[in-house]
């Protein structure tokens, strides 16, 4: 089952998380915190205020970007632009490394961890799907999330408008991802439908399963975008992949969509050229087609 869910900016704009918006304009995230103070002149000078003198100045530029950025989204609401999101439900079991999915018949291949800590189990994102063994299958849901192209497009003339436009695309984005993960849970999957959670809580992931997203420690190859435009057909939404697994538009987000209650975030970290080969022989390429990929992963080698 594939579905498509559209937005207007009003609707997702409250699942922004600012933290990574200042982050990414190299200012302290907890500055964040001008995104929940009411909107009036006293309240932003009383938040003013609270900072010291030293902190005072870079808390002053915080509240002219968030002012400029809820601006933006208000012009862009009015544009009536729009952000995008679709997910596939697939029946999947997994067999060792690799996640079956016999619904559109395409094997998954993924990394499991290679630590040699004890006390700590190798985790591999199959290790959430019921085993091939077991005679009996579960679920897992492939995602992308995007925004309409024109966001990034905003104010080019201009580089500060430019970047503006692209580091608050890109919060929408995850935003989308978000507000369509949250629709996931409960109502499209269905698995958590009396789920009650406050966009904070949504950010510090209180919510059953996990979305790991292509990129991230725990799905760092960026070319498995490749097999979910396969399931997802990117181009239907206005997306483009380039030779290297990129998305375009850049605001732009793909991954997985993992129901069991014990599914938590790790990071792959290092491999070996032994698992590189693995790997390669699973997804049916050669090692050095996979190499600039994991580069990171390899790298952490030597």
């Amino acid at each position: 089952m594939m579905q498509t869910l559209s937005y207007r900016i009003r609707q997702t704009a409250p699942y922004i998380n600012w933290s990574y918006f200042f982050h990414a304009w190299s200012l302290p995230t907890h500055l964040a915190s001008v995104a929940h103070i009411h909107d009036c002149i006293p309240c932003r000078q009383r938040w003013l205020a609270s900072f010291s003198d030293d902190e005072k100045a870079r808390a002053t530029e915080a509240c002219r970007l968030y002012e400029d950025a809820l601006s933006l989204l208000r012009q862009w609401d009015e544009a009536n632009l729009q952000t995008y999101f679709r997910v596939s439900l697939q029946e999947a079991m997994s067999d060792g490394d690799d996640i079956l999915l016999p619904e559109v018949n395409l094997r998954l291949p993924l990394l499991r961890q290679q630590h040699t800590r004890p006390d700590e189990p190798c985790l591999s994102l199959a290790d959430f799907v019921p085993p091939v063994s077991q005679g009996k299958s579960g679920r897992i849901g492939i995602f992308c999330s995007t925004v309409d192209a024109k966001m990034e497009a905003w104010d080019t003339n201009d580089d500060y408008r430019r970047m503006l436009a692209q580091t608050l695309a890109d919060r929408l984005a995850e935003a989308t991802a978000e507000k369509g993960h949250e629709e996931v849970r409960r109502t499209i999957w269905g698995f958590a439908p009396d789920e009650h959670l406050t966009p904070q809580e949504l950010f510090q992931e209180k919510y059953q399963g996990l979305r790991p997203a292509v990129g991230y420690p725990s799905l760092p190859d960026q070319s498995i975008n490749f097999l979910i435009d396969s399931i997802l057909r990117f181009q239907e939404l206005g997306i483009t992949l380039t030779s290297h697994g990129a998305m375009r538009p850049h605001a732009t987000t793909s991954g997985l969509i993992i129901s069991h209650p014990a599914a938590r975030h790790f990071a792959i970290g290092p491999i070996t050229t032994q698992q590189l080969n693995d790997y390669a022989r699973r997804r049916g390429v050669e090692p050095s087609w996979l190499e600039p990929f994991l580069a990171n992963n390899l790298r952490q080698n030597y």
